[in-house]
């Protein structure tokens, strides 16, 4: 059985974010669906990221998307769970429930199954929202590369894009 654990090279991004957001005197917050938690479990790994990261959205199911993030029954329905625009409502509904600056969302199919010709395994869509209104979306085709693999590189995506949004002016 394969386990994504916080290897060393997450481990040096997720404290570069801590680094950007803390001087900058941001907050961040997660809203997480085929990581399960992993992008909010990097930065809490570092001793002292409670004044960084204000809270993690778990929400696998769409009951949760919606429950919790509030992200639209239409929109799930239109163009289902993993999509460019379900991660930009999640990313959207983290930034309104809580008192993050910027918030980092992720939906997509780590596999081996569910996967279909027009969503494969592997399939990946992040969305980042902030307070000052900028958002960016991005897609990644991982392939069938192993649900760990997809995980854990999900998880650097996440963290890339929460630092670009805290160094841009």
């Amino acid at each position: 059985m394969e386990c994504v654990v916080i290897t060393e090279k997450l481990h040096q991004k997720a404290t570069s974010v801590l680094e950007t957001f803390r001087a900058r005197g941001l907050k961040l917050a997660t809203a997480e669906s085929c990581t399960g938690g992993l992008v909010a479990g990097a930065l809490t790994e570092i001793a002292g990221s409670s004044d960084v990261v204000d809270r993690g959205f778990v929400t696998y199911s769409n009951e949760a998307k919606q429950a919790m993030l509030g992200v639209p029954a239409s929109t799930l329905k239109r163009h289902g769970a993993v999509s460019a625009e379900t991660a930009a409502a999640m990313a959207a509904g983290a930034l309104k429930n809580s008192l993050a600056d910027v918030t980092v969302a992720i939906t997509g199919i780590a596999g081996p199954g569910g996967g279909s010709k027009d969503k494969p395994v592997g399939l990946v869509h992040f969305a980042a929202a902030g307070r000052d209104g900028r958002c960016a979306v991005v897609v990644k085709h991982y392939g069938k590369i192993g649900r760990s693999r997809v995980r854990e590189r999900s998880v650097s995506v996440a963290l890339a894009l929460l630092e670009k949004m805290a160094r841009i002016d």
